[in-house]
């Protein structure tokens, strides 16, 4: 039996919403195999790798992308872009995510009681918000790196004291709204503990957003990694990342270009796989 589109019928009103929903699990489907795809290659890397990415080779210098035994190409100390590309992955990819993992939990706990208890506890954890986001993510970044020294753990600690800003204020906010539904006065009033309303009940229903907006966090977190790399304060050398990349090879780029923009590819290669993770969980979900 055909179904018929009548304009204005419901069954007008399904079909958009239908392929609007199949449009954006293909996008879901297309960003997590793309992004798994560049975990895959970073945890391969040393299969995959055809050379040390850290030798130096002065003889075989600048070589183009193409050429015998280096299929990307060497950089200005000879050492083949390839494998340090495959390298640089596994070292920005791990700390991206990783790094966003503490900025969440802890967000996401400060969002959930301030939320809840209101009054002083509210007032005190979001002035502190305020104060952190009065200032630039990227500059306040880098000014914590600089005063605690290049490194991963510097890395860590520096969007840990950052980051979590974001993720407190969208769960307190969905905190703010989920404590009037039903589910959780019945919760309250059953004389159910606390911390079994705030975990068990109300973190189910309100961290999804917070969820959502890692990924584009992870995104802006490997982009601090990759700047903090071009500035040197990054991971310390002679460890490959994409940022200590493109700024070795900027000085070549009306020359080399390939030194440079190679691993500037791979950056927004990660970010439109991450994004389309979050666009396809937006619509997937609300689609709910």
């Amino acid at each position: 039996m055909t179904v018929i589109s009548v304009p204005g019928s419901a069954t007008d009103t399904v079909a958009p919403t239908t392929r609007r929903r199949r449009k954006h699990n293909v996008l879901l489907i297309v960003g997590l195999t793309l992004f798994g795809l560049l975990v895959l290659v970073a945890i391969l890397a040393p299969v995959l790798a055809t050379h040390d990415p850290i030798q130096q080779d002065l003889a075989h210098a600048r070589l183009a992308p193409g050429a015998p035994g280096h299929l990307l190409g060497t950089d200005e100390l000879g050492r083949d872009v390839f494998s340090r590309l495959l390298y640089g992955a596994r070292v920005d990819l791990r700390v991206g995510v990783l790094a966003v993992v503490s900025p969440f939990i802890i967000g996401t706990v400060l969002g959930l009681v301030a939320g809840w208890f209101g009054g002083w506890l509210d007032t005190l954890i979001m002035r502190i918000v305020d104060v952190v986001i009065a200032f630039p993510f990227f500059v306040l970044v880098i000014a914590l790196v600089f005063a605690l020294g290049a490194g991963t753990g510097s890395i860590y600690v520096a969007i840990t004291m950052v980051g979590w800003v974001a993720y407190c204020r969208i769960v307190r906010g969905e905190v703010l709204v989920a404590k009037e539904q039903e589910y959780a006065l019945a919760a309250r009033a059953s004389g159910l503990p606390t911390w079994r309303i705030l975990f068990r009940h109300l973190l189910p229903n309100v961290v999804l957003q917070a969820v959502i907006f890692s990924m584009s966090d992870i995104v802006l977190t490997i982009l601090a990694i990759v700047t903090l790399g071009y500035l040197g304060l990054g991971v310390p050398p002679p460890t490959p990342d994409w940022g200590s990349m493109i700024q070795d090879g900027q000085q070549f780029l009306l020359t080399q270009w390939y030194l440079a923009t190679i691993p500037g590819v791979a950056v927004v290669i990660t970010g439109l796989a991450l994004a389309l993770i979050a666009d396809g969980l937006v619509e997937r979900f609300d689609s709910r």
